[in-house]
């Protein structure tokens, strides 16, 4: 959140007020933890901080030519978006394996999904659940519905290109996709 203000700033000098509000894991409905796992980080529960399948996939896909394509995971992103920048250098990603580390070692599963699911940008100057869900759907975050948390996971690759409010096609696959992962957890 300060990040987007610093962007603001350096970009045109102007101030962008933040929508946000943090609510506590019970009062975050269940599938909206569903959905951001079915989208995110499917082996959540299984890892300890680093999906090193998803990683091996990435790297073997970027060998054969394919596009370099992003391993990370819950608790990755929790560590960058909570203690970083979201800028791509060795030093800060070496930073991110040490702040995952120490999240995984301190803090249950559910605390670093509560986390996760608060910080998330779900669009421009839109950050947690709570905020996006009363943004959206006018609704609060416990009483988000399957479609509805899935259409909100959908956008988190690029919340500013992929709109919650504005669905493309793209977007209703994307949702759609989503919501059979979840069936299948």
């Amino acid at each position: 959140m300060v990040y987007r203000h610093f962007e603001d700033l350096r970009d045109d000098g102007s101030f962008k007020a933040i929508k946000y509000s943090w609510v506590g894991g019970k009062k975050i409905s269940a599938h909206a933890s569903s959905a951001v796992i079915a989208a995110e980080d499917q082996r959540f529960f299984q890892h300890s901080g680093f999906d090193l399948h998803a990683i091996q996939s990435s790297i073997d896909v970027y060998m054969d030519g394919g596009r370099l394509r992003g391993a990370s995971t819950i608790s990755q992103q929790v560590a960058k978006n909570l203690f970083l920048t979201p800028s791509k250098s060795f030093v800060r990603k070496g930073l991110e394996v040490w702040f995952t580390l120490l999240i995984e070692l301190l803090w249950s599963k559910e605390r670093i999904l509560t986390v996760y699911l608060n910080i998330a940008e779900f669009g421009d100057h839109l950050f947690g659940i709570e905020a996006a869900s009363q943004h959206y759907f006018r609704i609060p975050a416990s009483h988000i519905s399957r479609p509805q948390a899935a259409l909100l996971a959908a956008t988190l690759p690029n919340p500013i290109l992929l709109r919650a409010s504005h669905p493309t096609s793209y977007l209703f696959k994307r949702q759609q996709w989503i919501l059979h992962q979840m069936q299948n957890q």
